[in-house]
């Protein structure tokens, strides 16, 4: 990856205060209408709900408030849990049903329905536990401002509308889900990255479960490419079993994620990487960092990054730019996208989110509305605004 950024067309600036203010704004009527206590387990309603059952490993401090269970803080070692979400069947694909009060209402809302926590030392077990012969592993990492109860929901959101039939395990760190604790968040993310790992070779260890797909948001991503970088230094090599690392909307540093991989070795897994040109919330991370370019924000249709990409072998591009359905902020489009989250379905810890086979025409070079045809072909879905795939091989 390149160090130069190429410099935006002057009509597309944006006043870095004008950011900033955007995002604060969107953040407020976001979380101000959330009552705290929603992981307060109520009794389940089959008939008008599904559900999630999950396995979350935290680094976060635990708390005693009922239905909270863990706060933004940093706890001094990895906590477990079995977790249940109850998801409402009448609701919009792509979008997290907020109780408006505690306890929500199984028929509206997003609820917990048990809670089960569990030792550390359990993780082998719960793995062992699973039922038939080995199934895949998805390991879920969320972004910055992200509070425990929103990376439980968003993750239930994810699995139930993508169809996913993995495994499901969250890994949620010590964000303080507030706008203005970014250098905490990102501090925490570093605090969190051994007892990621530890999930991680868990996962690989276990005889019970076949192949490990690592898939963070934001700057999730920055926390999973460390843990797997930290395992290929001190174990040699990345588990084999660990095939595919999707990185949503990445907050990584260019130049860094290149150092990062290249540090993987050879035998790193597969990487499928979503990003937005368009992304509001990399565009304000890229002036607290010194204006350097977040890979979630690329614009791969323009130099220096396309020459780049060309030269990257096992990575696929998924640019989202042009897809108008996400959220306010384009931020996390692979999840609320009713479109994208249902292509994921089946495909995530398989590792065949887009191929050469399944979409001939969706390959470098290709223009968006190709590509976008040629991947809605595929997953049998009409896709409301063009996608555009970059793709390598090894």
């Amino acid at each position: 990856m390149p160090t130069k950024n190429p410099t935006a067309p002057v009509g597309r600036r944006r006043a870095p205060g004008l950011v900033i203010l955007t995002l604060v704004i969107a953040a407020l009527a976001g979380c101000a209408s959330r009552p705290s206590g929603t992981l307060q387990p109520v009794a389940p309603e089959p008939s008008v709900a599904s559900t999630v059952d999950m396995l979350v490993a935290t680094s976060r401090q635990a708390d005693p408030a009922p239905g909270v269970l863990f706060n933004g803080e940093r706890g001094r070692g990895l906590s477990l849990a079995d977790i249940t979400v109850s998801i409402p069947n009448q609701r919009a694909v792509g979008t997290v049903n907020w109780p408006r009060s505690v306890p929500g209402n199984p028929a509206r809302d997003f609820v917990v329905t048990s809670v089960d926590p569990l030792p550390a030392k359990a993780i082998g077990s719960w793995f062992g536990a699973l039922k038939g012969k080995p199934r895949p592993v998805l390991i879920f990492v969320h972004g910055f401002n992200t509070p425990f109860d929103a990376s439980v929901f968003r993750f239930a959101q994810i699995m139930h509308d993508s169809g996913e039939k993995a495994a499901p395990v969250l890994f949620s760190w010590p964000s303080r889900g507030r706008l203005l604790d970014y250098a905490y968040d990102r501090e925490s993310a570093n605090f969190s990255r051994s007892d990621l790992a530890f999930v991680i070779r868990a996962a690989a260890r276990s005889p019970a479960v076949s192949e490990v797909t690592v898939m963070a948001h934001s700057m999730g991503g920055w926390l999973a490419v460390e843990a797997l970088r930290q395992i290929a230094l001190e174990d040699g090599r990345i588990p084999s079993k660990v095939d595919n690392l999707i990185l949503a909307s990445p907050d990584l540093d260019v130049d860094v994620f290149r150092r990062q991989v290249e540090e993987m070795g050879k035998d790193r897994p597969h990487m499928t990487i979503f990003v937005s040109a368009n992304d509001r919330a990399l565009r304000a991370s890229r002036l607290i960092a010194g204006g350097v370019t977040r890979v979630g924000a690329i614009d791969l249709t323009r130099e220096p990054y396309l020459s780049a990409f060309e030269k990257a072998t096992g990575v696929t591009v998924i640019d989202l730019t042009l897809l108008n359905n996400g959220d306010r902020l384009n931020h996390s489009k692979f999840a609320t996208s009713p479109e994208i989250v249902q292509l994921l379905g089946g495909r995530i810890a398989a590792g065949q989110l887009i191929s050469d086979a399944d979409a001939p025409g969706a390959k470098l070079g290709t223009s968006a509305q190709e590509a976008g045809q040629a991947i809605g072909s595929v997953a049998g879905v009409v896709l409301s605004a063009p996608v555009l795939v970059f793709e390598s091989r090894r």
